[in-house]
C-alpha cells in the first residue's frame, strides 16, 4: 500500500485536525494544526499507511494539544485582570458564540484522558471499539472513561450556568 503524501494528508484531514484541537481546547487551533502537520512531516516515514491516518493523527494532535494548553496556562499565571468581554447584544449569533464558549470552557474542565475519549466518541461520533484503539486502552476503560467524561462535563456546564 501507498504511503500518503504531506499534501494528500492536510488536504484530506486538516479540517478534522483543526475541529479535534479546538475540542481538546487548544484556542489558537490554526497555528496549532500548523504544528500537528509539521511533526507529521518528521513522522511520516514512519506511518504505515496500511492503518487509518485518523488515529496517529488524532494521537499527534492529543500531544500538541497537551502541549498548547500547558503553555497557555503559563501564559496566564503570569497575566492578572484579564477579563473576556462578552457580547452586548443576545442575537443569535452572540447566543451560538456564548454556547460554544461554554462547551470550551466546560470541555476544558474534564480531565484530559477522559476528555479524549469524550471528543472522539461524543463530538466526533468514533464507535468506541476505535476509540479504544486509538488510545491504546482496553475497551471496557474507554466506556468508563467515558461515563466520567459526562459526569464531570455535566458538572462543568452546571457550575459554568449552562443549566
Amino acid at each position: 500500500m501507498r504511503r500518503p503524501s504531506l499534501t494528500e494528508l492536510y488536504e484530506e484531514h486538516y479540517e478534522y485536525v483543526w475541529r479535534t484541537l479546538l475540542r481538546l481546547g487548544v484556542r489558537d487551533a490554526e497555528d496549532a494544526a500548523q504544528n500537528v502537520f509539521l511533526i507529521v512531516r518528521r513522522r511520516l516515514p514512519t506511518y504505515d499507511p496500511a492503518r487509518p491516518a485518523r488515529p496517529w493523527l488524532f494521537g499527534i494532535a492529543y500531544n500538541v494539544a497537551r502541549d498548547a494548553r500547558r503553555k497557555a496556562s503559563e501564559r496566564y499565571e503570569k497575566l492578572t485582570g484579564a477579563v473576556a468581554e462578552r457580547p452586548s447584544s443576545r442575537s443569535p449569533d452572540a447566543d451560538r458564540l456564548e454556547a460554544a464558549q461554554l462547551v470550551h470552557a466546560a470541555l476544558a474542565e474534564v480531565e484530559e484522558s477522559r476528555r479524549a475519549v469524550f471528543v472522539l466518541y461524543e463530538l466526533d461520533r468514533e464507535p468506541m471499539k476505535e476509540v479504544a484503539a486509538t488510545l491504546g486502552i482496553p475497551l471496557n476503560t474507554a466506556y468508563s472513561s467515558l461515563r466520567r467524561a459526562r459526569a464531570e462535563f455535566r458538572a462543568a456546564v452546571e457550575r459554568l450556568g449552562g443549566l
